[in-house]
């Protein structure tokens, strides 16, 4: 079995649903330690809602003046769903039909072991290497991601600890281990929109002032604008609703008010702030009574073509053969909070097409050349 395999098996070992570790970080702390690395434990978050979060750097012989890469993860995972439609136990290691099962093999416990294999393998072939190599690993990314990351990188930003380039090992691959890099994520703008009308008899319309009609044909207009026409690594900003709540379930009553639940995906050519001034001008010229709570889940990043893309491009293609395509879809990661002290941010891990589902997998076939890719991306940016 191969070492990279092996600590994948061990940290789907370890039940860590968001926002437990589960004992990972420790495991992967023991692996590291001994390459010369000082690792460091940051515990965050309220009452029972602990995160753990680890941050190990290891300074090459010209540390200060090389580039500082740091890999980036979370070993927490999201819940398991019914244990019943598993196959197998979610954190009992199993193999199938050359399939890795378990919960976190695809998000993303085998990232994890195959960053630090890759280091291993590196820092054993080039132990004077330049540069220096970080990894910050959290358990709260599945959850609400507020004392996870974010709360690492404001850590760093007090010591002046600045990176020059981080690849973060969510599953980004499509169809082959190779087929795809993210360079940049869409923002995520949130807002809860109540409509207020006034609640009456149906058969009395007069008397009442329904919130359906009068917001149709603003969520309408909303629904048609162009927000913008994104750009050349993001597409189009979109706005979608995705909840709708008006009435008390009786057939003869107008509700008091409507509640809309919507999200902006955006790009770089969008600001919060102007897509907040949007919607506030549509909802006033159709003149509704109305409240408005806006969340921003992240704002959009991007990182260019440049040594880090290339180095991980090169590396792909010697392993795989692929030349993989540069994409800023799906959803948010912590790339977000990393892209304040690090300006070339990507993402780069195992095929995603079974993240979050009902017995998750890896290929085990892929485990190796997942490695193999993180460790020429390390010998063509370090040496």
């Amino acid at each position: 079995m191969s070492r990279a395999l092996q600590l994948t098996e061990q940290l789907i070992s370890c039940r860590s649903v968001t926002p437990d570790d589960g004992g990972c970080q420790a495991l992967i702390a023991q692996r590291l330690s001994p390459l010369g690395f000082d690792c460091e434990t940051l515990v965050s978050g309220p009452g029972d809602f602990r995160v753990t979060n680890l941050w190990a750097l290891r300074r090459g012989t010209r540390g200060a003046q090389g580039t500082l890469l740091a890999f980036a993860g979370h070993t927490d995972v999201v819940p398991t769903g019914p244990l019943a439609q598993w196959h197998s136990d979610p954190f009992v290691p199993t193999h199938r039909d050359g399939k890795l099962f378990g919960r976190g093999a695809a998000d993303m416990k085998t990232s994890l072991a195959a960053m630090v294999v890759a280091i291993e393998e590196f820092v054993a072939a080039h132990p004077q290497h330049a540069g220096s190599i970080a990894l910050m690993i959290t358990s709260d990314e599945e959850g609400p991601a507020l004392d996870g990351t974010v709360k690492l990188v404001d850590a760093l930003q007090e010591r002046g600890e600045r990176l020059d380039c981080c690849i973060v090992g969510e599953p980004t691959c499509v169809d082959r281990v190779g087929d795809m890099i993210k360079n940049g994520r869409r923002g995520s703008l949130s807002g809860k929109l109540t409509v207020k009308g006034v609640q009456g008899h149906i058969a009395y319309p007069q008397l009442a002032k329904n919130p359906i009609h009068l917001a149709a044909p603003a969520l309408a207009e909303l629904a048609g604008i162009e927000w913008d026409r994104g750009n050349r690594y993001f597409p189009p900003t979109s706005w979608q609703m995705s909840n709708i709540h008006g009435g008390t379930g009786a057939s003869n009553v107008i509700p008091g008010e409507l509640v809309v639940d919507f999200n902006f995906r955006f790009s770089t050519e969008s600001t919060p702030e102007g897509l907040k001034q949007q919607v506030h001008a549509v909802l006033d010229k159709h003149q509704l009574d109305y409240d408005l709570a806006w969340t921003l889940g992240g704002e959009p990043f991007l990182t260019p073509v440049g040594s880090l893309s290339e180095a991980m491009t090169a590396a792909i293609g010697a392993e795989t053969g692929l030349t993989p395509a540069l994409s800023t879809t799906g959803g948010t990661s912590d790339g977000r909070f990393i892209a304040k002290i690090c300006p070339q941010v990507v993402e780069f891990g195992p095929v995603n097409a079974t993240i979050h589902k009902i017995d998750e997998h890896v290929d085990v076939s892929d485990i190796e050349p997942l490695k193999n890719i993180y460790r020429r991306t390390m010998e063509n940016l370090l040496l």
